[in-house]
C-alpha cells in the first residue's frame, strides 16, 4: 500500500471510486475482447476462410478509411445524443458484428461485416473520453486518461495470452471460438457501461456566450485544433502508424530474425506500459503538456535509430537491441496518451467534446492508413533498409510542430499551471 501512495496521490485515488471504477473496469473488459481478436483479421481471412492475400489486406486497408470517414459522424452524435447513448449502442453493435463475423463464407460477406464491424466501432473511444471528463475533475485528468491508458494494455496483453492458447490454424472452429467469446465479452463491457448512462447525457446549454447549434465550423475554425491535429498525425504517422505497418516486415526480411520473436518483442513494450505508466504520470505532472509531446518524439527517434543500427549485428544482440527499444518507445507511449487528450479536452467546449475528440482522433486515422503506403514505396524502391531512419525523421518533424503549438496553448491547457477552482 505504501508503493502505492508514492505512485497515486491521495487526492487523485479518492476519485477511483463510482463511476470512474465502473469505467475504468469497462474499459479493462473491453479491451481484453478487443486483444484477443488482435492482428488476425488477415490470418482469418486468409489462412482460415480461404480468401488471398490481396483482397484481405485490401478489405484492412478499406476498413481504415471507412472508420476515418464515419469519425466526424459518431463526434457530432456525441455532442448531440449523449456519449452514454453512442457507447453502449457503439458495444452492443459491435458485439453482433463480431458473432456474426463468425459466418463469413464469401467475399461479399466479408465484406458487408466487416465494414459494419468498422462503422460501429467508428465511435472509438469517444464516448469514453467525453464521458470521463464529467467523472474527474479537471486538474486529475491527465492522471486519469494515463490510467485508463495502462489499463488498455493491459486488457490487450491479457487478451492476447487467450487468444495464443485458443486460436489453432489446425483446428479453424477455434477462431469461431475467439470471436463469439469477443462478442460475449463485448456485451459484459456494455452492461458495466450502462450503468454510467446517467452520467452521460448530452449538454444542451452552452457557456461563455457560445450556442448549442454550433457544429463542425466552429470547431475546424481552431487554429489551435487545427496544428496540434497536424503535429499529432505527423507524430503518429512515425510512431504507432509506421510501428503497425512495417516493423514485423522489417524485422523478417531486413534483420533476418525469426516471426516468433515479435511476440517476445511486443509483450516487453506492453510490460513496460503497464508497470511504467503511473511512475512517469508523477514525473510529468506540472510539466508542459506539448514540451512533453516533443521529448516523446526524441524518444521514438532512437527507437528507429537503434533499429537502423540492428542492420548487420549478430542475431543474439539483434533481440537484444529490439527489446530494448521497445521499452524506450512503450516510454513514449505513456507520455503521449495522458498529454494528448488532456490538451484536446481542455481546450474543448463542452458542448463540442465529442467533435474535438472525433478530430484528434482522426490523425490516428490518417497516419493508419498513410503509413502503409508510405512503407511499401521505401520497398518498391528498394530503400527497406533505410525506413528506419527515414521514419524517425518524420517523428522529429512531428515533435517540432507540438512545439510550435506550445505558443498557442495557456499555462493551465500546457500543463504548467493548476486550473482554477
Amino acid at each position: 500500500m505504501g508503493l502505492l501512495d508514492r505512485l497515486v496521490p491521495s487526492d487523485f485515488l479518492a476519485e477511483v471510486h463510482g463511476p470512474l471504477r465502473r469505467m475504468y473496469l469497462t474499459t479493462l473488459v473491453n479491451t481484453f475482447g478487443n486483444g484477443m481478436a488482435f492482428a488476425m483479421f488477415v490470418v482469418y481471412l486468409h489462412n482460415v476462410r480461404g480468401f488471398s492475400t490481396t483482397f484481405s489486406t485490401l478489405l484492412l486497408t478499406a476498413t481504415a478509411v471507412v472508420g476515418l470517414s464515419v469519425s466526424p459522424l459518431w463526434g457530432t452524435l456525441i455532442d448531440r445524443v449523449g456519449p452514454g447513448r453512442v457507447g453502449l449502442f457503439s458495444y452492443v453493435a459491435s458485439a453482433i458484428g463480431l458473432a456474426a463475423w463468425t459466418t463469413v463464407h464469401t467475399r461479399l460477406q466479408a465484406v458487408v461485416i466487416a465494414l459494419v464491424i468498422t462503422i460501429f466501432e467508428g465511435a472509438g473511444w469517444g464516448p469514453g473520453m467525453v464521458l470521463m471528463t464529467r467523472l474527474v475533475k479537471e486538474e486529475h485528468r491527465q492522471r486519469a486518461y494515463g490510467v485508463n491508458f495502462m489499463l488498455v494494455n493491459m486488457g490487450i496483453g491479457l487478451g492476447l495470452l487467450v487468444s495464443a492458447s485458443i486460436v489453432s490454424l489446425q483446428h479453424p472452429h477455434s477462431f469461431t471460438v475467439l470471436y463469439l467469446l469477443d462478442a460475449m465479452v463485448t456485451l459484459v463491457a456494455a452492461g458495466m457501461f450502462a450503468t454510467l448512462l446517467p452520467h452521460g447525457k448530452p449538454v444542451h446549454e452552452a457557456t461563455h456566450g457560445s450556442t448549442a447549434s454550433e457544429g463542425w465550423g466552429v470547431v475546424l475554425r481552431d487554429r489551435r485544433l487545427r496544428l496540434y491535429v497536424l503535429a499529432s498525425m505527423v507524430l503518429l504517422l512515425g510512431g504507432y502508424g509506421s510501428v503497425d505497418a512495417g516493423l514485423s516486415l522489417f524485422i523478417v526480411n531486413n534483420l533476418h530474425v525469426s516471426v516468433h520473436v515479435i511476440g517476445i518483442i511486443f509483450f516487453f513494450n506492453t510490460l513496460t506500459i503497464v508497470v511504467a505508466q503511473l511512475w512517469v504520470l508523477n514525473r510529468i505532472e506540472g510539466v508542459s503538456r506539448t514540451r512533453t509531446m516533443a521529448l516523446v518524439s526524441v524518444l521514438w527517434f532512437l527507437f528507429w535509430a537503434g533499429l537502423e543500427m540492428s542492420l548487420g549485428l549478430p542475431i543474439v544482440a539483434v533481440v537484444i537491441v529490439l527489446c530494448a527499444t521497445q521499452i524506450v518507445f512503450a516510454i513514449g507511449e505513456t507520455m503521449l496518451q495522458p498529454s494528448g487528450m488532456a490538451i484536446i479536452n481542455h481546450i474543448a467546449p463542452e458542448h463540442l467534446r465529442g467533435r474535438y475528440n472525433a478530430a484528434a482522433g482522426a490523425s490516428w486515422g490518417v497516419s493508419n492508413t498513410l503509413a502503409p503506403a508510405i512503407t511499401g514505396l521505401y520497398y518498391a524502391l528498394h530503400l527497406g533498409d533505410w525506413w528506419p531512419i527515414g521514419t524517425g525523421v518524420t517523428v522529429l518533424v512531428g515533435g517540432a510542430l507540438m512545439l510550435r503549438l506550445h505558443a498557442g496553448l495557456s499555462p493551465e491547457e500546457d500543463g504548467v499551471a493548476p486550473v482554477a477552482p
